[in-house]
């Protein structure tokens, strides 16, 4: 069964450990679980939730249970923080993990907080990785939320904007955990070498320490772990650099490929590239690769930004990202990476317009607004007989047999819409010349309407 009641406050809790560590049965209990803090005095960091007078704390302090939603970066204190709200309020604790969990699982949660009721406590489900859960699975909890059988919890590393039913997420608070800063992650690696057998740590490995966990908790406290079994077979009580760097194998940076955290560096790049700074795209360009993105991704995303950060007034830019994205698939890495970095450089340097994406709003815009409008019939295919009848095609004027090529004065818009301003180049780039030539246009064709519309002008005159 993959529900557990763990702890079920049915049964106490088991108290901490009160020894240096070392030896006996709470040697097998990771270091992360026994430094589980048992009080909100004890947890370290979310001060922006757990301060006096946050919201948290209000809930914990006015003794208001309420469901809700903890969205946070991998070891931050979420499921920690929904045992502590169960054990203050008093209630069962169920845990369910939605990436192993059924549709069954949520019926026995169910039984077992009819039976709590029954027995006059209350129930606390909290659900890891809620995001996980489909729609279905999800709304099997809202009866039982709003009868109030018992109270919801959902942890998630995903934004519950995308990834939680409304109806859910309407019926719950959602807080924000942040990534634990490099302080609170050297407090909370002083209690874990404490309780490692009172192992000490020098200011530069504390530093490294901290640092290499990338505010995770979970992931320094695994790193404690190993830094003080090296530290026993070494017979050593003091961590130094050296000790720390030959205990920690090298990894990479915490980079998760598929939550926010990895929509935020890709909007970093995005921004970088956007702002014409060159080293911070190539930066967050590195980051990505670092964290194992798949290149072409990053490719794709450089093609975006090609047509929407710099359009005409570069219309090389685009054909320079083609290229890259080519060359990478025809070498793959490492090598063709480099094509990568010589576009990613190439967009961030390159004149800027956005032009070309408003544009594409606009007539989005315009033809929502104004509907369904027929073709002109001088505008209309005639590739049958009945259609030039009909007179389909009627009137047209070929712009290559006229001055320039181009037909001043004539319509192009649907005869009941007036013509619209969507494209509207900026004075950077090569858009520069293109609103020379467009303004030229434009004159001409003020000028062709204005001789049409003149007394002097022959009837049907379409000069």
């Amino acid at each position: 069964m993959t529900m557990s009641q763990t702890p079920s406050l049915f049964e106490p809790e088991p108290s901490p450990p009160t020894g240096k560590g070392g030896g006996g049965a709470s040697a097998a209990i990771p270091l992360a679980e026994r430094l589980r803090p048992h009080s909100l005095d004890d947890v370290v960091g979310q001060s922006h939730l757990l301060a006096p007078g946050k919201p948290l704390r209000l809930a914990f302090d006015t003794r208001r249970l309420h469901s809700m939603i903890l969205w946070g970066p991998p070891g931050v204190g979420k499921t920690t923080l929904a045992r502590l709200i169960a054990q203050q309020f008093e209630a069962q604790f169920i845990a369910i993990s939605a990436v192993l969990a059924g549709v069954k699982d949520i019926r026995d949660a169910v039984l077992l907080a009819e039976q709590a009721r029954a027995a006059g406590r209350s129930t606390l489900v909290f659900v890891d990785e809620v995001h996980r859960f489909n729609k279905s699975q999800q709304d099997a909890f809202l009866p039982h939320v709003e009868s109030g059988l018992f109270t919801f919890i959902g942890a998630t590393t995903e934004n519950p904007s995308f990834e939680v039913n409304s109806a859910l997420l309407s019926r719950a608070t959602v807080y924000v955990l942040q990534p634990l800063s490099a302080d609170e992650l050297q407090t909370l690696a002083r209690r874990g070498l404490a309780a490692s057998g009172g192992l000490e740590i020098e200011p530069q490995a504390l530093a490294l320490l901290a640092a290499h966990a990338d505010g995770d908790a979970r992931r320094l406290f695994n790193a404690v772990e190993a830094v003080a079994a090296a530290a026993g077979e070494a017979g050593r009580r003091l961590v130094d650099l050296p000790l720390l760097e030959a205990a920690l194998s090298e990894a990479l940076r915490r980079y998760d490929k598929g939550g926010d955290q990895f929509y935020d560096v890709i909007s970093a790049l995005h921004k970088s590239v956007r702002g014409s700074d060159p080293d911070a795209a190539l930066y967050w360009m590195a980051r990505m690769l670092d964290g194992g993105v798949d290149p072409l991704y990053i490719g794709r995303r450089l093609i975006r930004m090609a047509s929407e950060d710099i359009g005409l007034a570069d219309p090389r830019a685009l054909g320079h990202t083609l290229d890259a994205v080519a060359a990478f698939e025809r070498l793959g890495s490492p090598e063709g990476e480099l094509a990568l970095v010589q576009a990613v450089l190439y967009l961030a340097i390159a004149p800027k317009s956005n032009a070309v994406y408003r544009a594409a709003g606009e007539a989005r815009r315009f033809v929502r607004e104004h509907g369904t409008q027929a073709v002109p019939m001088h505008l209309r295919n005639a590739p049958t007989k009945l259609m030039k009848q009909i007179g389909a095609a009627q009137g047209y004027r070929y712009a290559h047999d006229e001055p320039g090529a181009f037909a001043a004065g004539e319509r192009y818009f649907p005869e009941a819409l007036p013509e619209a301003r969507l494209y509207r180049p900026t004075e950077r780039g090569q858009e520069a010349r293109i609103a020379e030539r467009m303004a030229e246009l434009q004159r001409l064709n003020r000028q062709a309407r204005a001789a049409a519309a003149s007394p002097e002008s022959a009837p049907g005159d379409k000069a």
